[in-house]
């Protein structure tokens, strides 16, 4: 349940960023957009990012033509990581196995460089 909120609110931050700071418009608009998602390993939790310089789509599920996707072992995982999202943490969860990058990584510097501006 806490997963499912924390993605809830990310996606309403998106949007409000979007809204209200220029340099994240800017970079979304420079990216020419980023899809992506969030995931535990079973699917049980998911949800999908779409965003563009016109605005961000979010929603429950995973598509299959996201460009990038992050799959967590499990929830208790994924809210660990998410709560103190540094570059180091993925790093040792990929290592670990308990994180899953389905993608580009290059898609993943992008997608750290615009949440910066939440």
């Amino acid at each position: 349940m806490k997963l499912r909120l924390m993605l809830w609110l990310l996606g309403w931050m998106l949007k409000r960023a979007l809204r209200r700071k220029p340099r994240f418009r800017e970079q979304l608009t420079e990216m020419r957009g980023l899809d992506w998602g969030i995931a535990t390993e079973d699917l049980s939790i998911a949800r999908y990012f779409r965003m563009s310089s016109r605005g961000i789509l979010s929603g429950r599920g995973l598509p299959v033509d996201l460009d990038l996707e992050l799959r967590f072992e499990d929830e208790a995982t994924a809210l660990r990581i998410l709560k103190k999202p540094t570059q180091q943490a993925f790093l040792d969860g990929m290592m670990a196995g308990t994180v899953r990058l389905v993608g580009d990584s290059a898609d993943l510097a992008k997608l750290q460089g615009l949440l910066r501006h939440l």
